[in-house]
């Protein structure tokens, strides 16, 4: 009798490790890429303030669990896309030297988007995908407006620029960089006659038409993006309110800084999810709104697509 229970009892402690084993290798690698997956910030970004508070909100560490190898880039808080876009050039060569992979997943929100296509133009040789998560490809009604109402060299530009470059300096300081800044290049970079000068010259991904899909891959490279159209998601979120304000520049549905339309980007996941643009990376501090996907979901979610196209 005692045997045989402990047959029995073998013979389940063995299927139970054996299923809790599959399912581990399922679950604890859902998000391991074949390639690192790098995520580079937005305007007035960074990687880490005092080494805690993270730009992507706890998006790292729930990839990470997941099984992929993630690195967070930080480059000019302000500056034009392509001074930016050298700056996590340069990253990128390094984290593929230093992981011996060829190529990267790109991942970028906010200028961020503008940033990885630009990488991803002059060298597609490093880059196996380009995801963009609620970019201004085609401009920011926002910085439109900045941009007519500030003149060329007045003494309003002066005091904003001044203001803004103090801004990305401190949050660069303050996150371990030295990058140098520039607002006004900045601005222009995320105007519609800025993007459309940048589109020109760095096509790849962007829809032909207004507010359709671009192409869904481009000379080896896949590009996808995704956005959101929520403003006030989260009571207990200070932000909320800044984004319902500038939101009010906006003729169209948008995220509080980037139109529905204008975040397209190669194969559109979703432009409409209930997120506003700092949701979009789980901000501030993971409180956004409990009535649509988790923003760590969407990331990891990504990935796993990535992992299963064999990037």
């Amino acid at each position: 009798m005692l045997r045989r229970f402990s047959l029995v009892l073998g013979l389940v402690v063995f299927f139970w490790s054996s299923s809790a084993q599959a399912w581990c290798w399922w679950n604890c690698n859902s998000a391991r890429t074949k390639y690192p997956i790098v995520l580079a910030h937005g305007a007035a970004g960074f990687d880490e303030l005092f080494g805690v508070i993270e730009y992507f909100y706890g998006i790292p560490g729930a990839l990470q669990d997941k099984g992929a190898t993630v690195f967070v880039t930080e480059v000019s808080q302000l500056n034009a896309t392509e001074v930016r876009g050298e700056q996590l050039l340069a990253q990128v060569e390094t984290i593929v030297a230093i992981t011996g992979k060829p190529k990267v997943n790109l991942i970028g929100h906010s200028h961020g988007g503008l940033d990885v296509r630009y990488v991803a133009s002059v060298r597609p040789d490093l880059v196996a995908s380009v995801t963009s998560v609620g970019s201004p490809h085609k401009g920011a009604d926002l910085a439109d407006f900045l941009a007519a109402n500030f003149e060329d060299g007045s003494f309003t530009q002066s005091v904003l620029s001044f203001f803004a470059e103090l801004l990305g300096t401190v949050i660069g300081i303050v996150s371990g960089s030295s990058n140098p800044q520039d607002g006004i290049a900045a601005l222009e970079s995320l105007t519609t006659a800025g993007t459309a000068a940048f589109n020109a010259t760095h096509p790849a991904g962007v829809p032909s038409s207004s507010c359709g899909e671009g192409p869904a891959s481009v000379g080896g490279v896949r590009y996808y993006s995704w956005s959101g159209t929520g403003i006030l998601t989260n009571v207990f979120d200070i932000s909320d309110p800044a984004m319902g304000l500038t939101s009010l520049f906006y003729s169209g549905p948008n995220d509080g800084l980037v139109g529905r339309c204008s975040s397209h980007l190669g194969d559109v996941i979703r432009d409409d999810y209930f997120q506003n643009h700092l949701d979009e990376v789980n901000q501030a501090f993971g409180l956004v709104s409990i009535f649509t996907s988790n923003p760590k979901t969407l990331f990891k979610n990504h990935a796993n697509r990535l992992k299963n196209l064999g990037l």
